[in-house]
C-alpha cells in the first residue's frame, strides 16, 4: 500500500481517519458533479478535524489517500473498472486502475488500520432480482469497521436488504433516527436496531463489539438533511420507471446502478442528485465526528 503522507502520519499517531471510496467518483454523478462531491466529502471530513483517505487502485498499486490529481482522473474516466473484493488480486496482478466499491474499500481500509468508512448508500438486494445481491452486505458481516451511509441505495429492495442485514448479524444503528433511512427520503418504514444521537454512543458500541471479538461492521445510518429530502412517493415513482427501462434494455450486474442513478436524476429534474449530494456531505461530517470519538 502507498499512503498519502498525512494519512500515514495520522494512522501512526492514532488520530482520526475516515476512508472514502472511489467508485462513488468514477461511477456516481456525472462530471463535474462527481468531482465536486469527492472534494466536498474530503473537505467535510477535514472541517471536523479528521483526515480523509480516499482509496483506489492505480496501475496495480493500492493507494490509501489519493491526491487531487488522482481524484480528477477518477472523475473524468467513467471506464475505470469497479473493484470489489473478488477483483483486488486481479487488479494488482494485471497492474490495472480500479475504483473501489463499498466492499473493496472496506477490505483495504481495514487492512490499512482505518476504523471508519463513509459512503452515500450501500449495495443490497436488487428489486425484482432477489438473486442479485451486492457483495457489500457480506463484507459488512466479516469486516469490523464502522460504516456510515444513508441506508442502501433507494433503487434497491429496501425491505429485503434490511432483512439480509439482520440475517448477517450486522447491527443497524440509526443516527438521530428510529427508522432505516430511505436514501433520498428520510424514512423507509423499516426500523433500526437502536437509535443513537451522539458520536460517543457509536464509539461505545464499537468498543464493546471489539471486546466481544465480533467480526461484523456497525452500520450507522444517517438520514438525508430535511431541506434536501426527496419524498418517498416521488422517489418511488421515478425509481419504478427507471427499473422498468433497465429491464427493457436487459441490463444486469454492475451496469444497472449507473444507468438507474442517471435515469432517476432525469425523471426527478435533478432533485435526486441534490439529495444525493446533500447526504454525502452530511455523512462525511458524521463519519469524521465518530472517528474523533473513537480516538478519545
Amino acid at each position: 500500500m502507498r499512503f498519502r503522507s498525512d494519512v500515514k502520519k495520522a494512522l501512526a499517531n492514532h488520530e482520526a481517519v475516515v476512508a472514502l471510496e472511489t467508485t462513488l467518483i468514477a461511477h456516481g454523478q456525472k462530471y463535474p458533479g462527481n468531482l465536486e462531491a469527492a472534494h466536498g466529502m474530503e473537505n467535510a471530513v477535514r472541517s471536523e478535524g479528521a483526515v480523509p483517505a480516499t482509496i483506489g487502485i492505480l496501475k496495480g498499486e493500492i493507494v490509501v489517500g489519493i491526491d487531487d490529481a488522482d481524484i480528477e482522473y477518477y472523475a473524468r474516466n467513467r471506464s475505470i473498472l469497479k473493484c470489489s473484493r473478488r477483483d483486488l488480486p486481479i487488479m494488482l496482478a494485471k497492474k490495472l486502475d480500479g475504483a473501489t466499491t463499498v466492499c473493496g474499500t472496506l477490505v483495504l481500509a481495514h487492512q490499512a488500520g482505518i476504523k471508519v468508512f463513509c459512503s452515500g448508500g450501500l449495495g443490497g438486494v436488487h428489486r425484482g432480482h432477489p438473486f442479485d445481491v451486492s457483495a457489500d452486505l457480506q463484507e459488512l458481516a466479516r469486516t469490523p469497521m464502522i460504516a456510515i451511509s444513508s441506508g442502501c441505495k433507494a433503487l434497491l429492495d429496501i425491505e429485503a436488504t434490511r432483512e439480509m442485514l439482520e440475517t448477517y448479524g450486522i447491527p443497524v444503528i440509526g443516527y438521530g433516527t428510529d427508522e432505516f433511512p430511505g436514501f433520498y427520503a428520510r424514512q423507509s418504514g423499516f426500523p433500526v436496531d437502536v437509535r443513537v444521537d451522539t458520536p460517543e454512543e457509536v464509539a461505545a458500541i464499537a468498543r464493546e463489539r471489539d471486546r466481544l471479538g465480533l467480526s461484523s461492521a456497525l452500520l450507522v445510518t444517517v438520514p438525508v438533511p430535511a431541506e434536501d429530502e426527496l419524498p418517498m412517493a416521488e422517489a418511488e415513482e421515478a425509481i419504478n420507471r427507471a427499473v422498468e427501462l433497465a429491464d427493457e434494455q436487459g441490463l444486469h450486474g454492475r451496469d444497472v446502478t449507473p444507468f438507474l442513478l442517471a435515469k432517476i436524476g432525469e425523471l426527478t429534474n435533478g432533485r435526486s442528485v441534490r439529495a444525493n449530494s446533500s447526504l454525502l456531505l452530511n455523512n462525511a461530517h458524521v463519519a469524521a465526528k465518530i472517528a474523533l470519538a473513537l480516538t478519545k
